[in-house]
């Protein structure tokens, strides 16, 4: 049975495609304003018995921690880890971030830890990526997955139970500098690149705060000089994100998820004169058995004689015709008709690319 093909629709059908408004919060970012990576190794103790069972990085760590806290174990003496686990930690630190504010951070076990559930995080440091540390964490796992398994060896995982997370689990201890409040100008940049945009932006700012407030550095980039008090600052980047702005329409894309079969085809999808062909052809093969029989007053016995039938059916072809300057709804209409399967659409796209036809940029994914 022929299969139909669900296109997502990215943009609507109109027939003149007019400019929407955006608010500028929206589609572009100050910067400097963005957060910083933290990463973090740790020990997680109190698992019942789901621990790492004796790993040698872990007895390092944990016997480390020990000594900090002013307990030496004795040579040759390893304790048991099937209720500790050796972790990594990550987190986001915001910007503007200050000392004592609190993160959220997540928690996952790094060597063969079957689950961290009711674990509790020992102090740890978190770094950013020059090296220094930024954070604190410490406190208890919230897991959402669990595990079962029985003597035979069988089991059952619902879920990461080998992955946590710990609300406010980390405390800021040092903030990072911010280029937004001690530049001369502040740089606006555009989520995506687009000349149009950047141009629009900038004639909307200039519009709303006076002439010469922005210029459009490149496709990316919008920049405004800045008061040096900072609360003028702050007040102007707060009207600059409220203003909204016209954009055209977007870049023209076809998007194929090859592995689940969902396209998405912007609106602003042309296609230009063209014919596609599609037939399905179907190859059975099926095995019968049979039992052959020696006559009444014949020698020899019965034996099973298999016995194959080999079928091929071509569904008639049918072709599918595009009028100049085609529009998604055709494209849609065509496809469904042919009946192509998923990975058939992919290929009558691609074919559509290289013929010329399709005006709009392929990715396939």
């Amino acid at each position: 049975m022929r299969g139909v093909i669900v296109i997502a629709i990215l943009l609507g059908i109109p027939s003149v495609t007019p400019a929407h408004a955006e608010r500028i919060k929206d589609i572009a970012r100050f910067e400097g304003v963005r957060a910083n990576a933290l990463t973090g190794y740790g020990i997680v103790v109190g698992l019942s018995g789901t621990g790492d069972d004796n790993l040698e990085y872990t007895v390092q760590s944990l016997k480390s921690a020990a000594a900090r806290l002013g307990v030496t174990l004795p040579p040759g003496v390893n304790p048991g880890l099937k209720n500790a686990a050796a972790v990594m930690l990550t987190a986001e630190l915001p910007p503007f971030a200050r000392p004592g504010q609190r993160l959220d951070i997540t928690v996952s076990a790094l060597g063969k830890a079957k689950s961290l559930r009711g674990g509790t995080l020992l102090l740890a440091p978190m770094q950013g990526a020059d090296g220094e540390v930024y954070a604190l964490a410490q406190g208890n796992l919230a897991v959402g997955g669990f595990g079962a398994e029985g003597r035979d060896g069988s089991k059952i995982v619902v879920g990461t139970p080998s992955s946590g997370r710990i609300p406010g689990g980390a405390s800021v201890e040092r903030a990072v500098a911010s280029p937004f409040g001690s530049s001369d100008a502040m740089l606006l940049d555009l989520n995506e690149q687009d000349f149009s945009a950047a141009r629009a932006v900038a004639d909307a700012i200039n519009a709303a705060i006076g002439p010469g407030s922005a210029s459009a550095s490149d496709a990316a980039t919008i920049r405004i000089p800045a008061p040096a008090d900072p609360a003028q600052r702050l007040a102007l980047a707060a009207r600059v994100e409220s203003l909204d702005v016209s954009l055209g329409a977007p870049p023209a894309r076809v998007i194929v998820n090859a592995r689940t079969g969902t396209v998405v085809i912007g609106g602003e999808v042309r296609i230009l004169a063209a014919a596609i062909a599609h037939g399905n052809l179907t190859v059975r093969v099926t095995e019968d058995a049979q039992a052959s029989q020696p006559n009444a007053f014949g020698q020899g016995s019965t034996v099973v004689v298999p016995k194959s039938r080999v079928e091929a059916d071509q569904a008639p072809g049918r072709m599918a015709l595009f009028a100049p300057g085609a529009r998604l709804g055709d494209i849609v209409n065509a496809v469904n008709a042919l009946g192509a399967a998923p990975g058939d659409l992919v290929a009558i796209l691609e074919a559509l690319k290289a013929a010329g036809a399709l005006r709009a940029e392929l990715i396939v994914i």
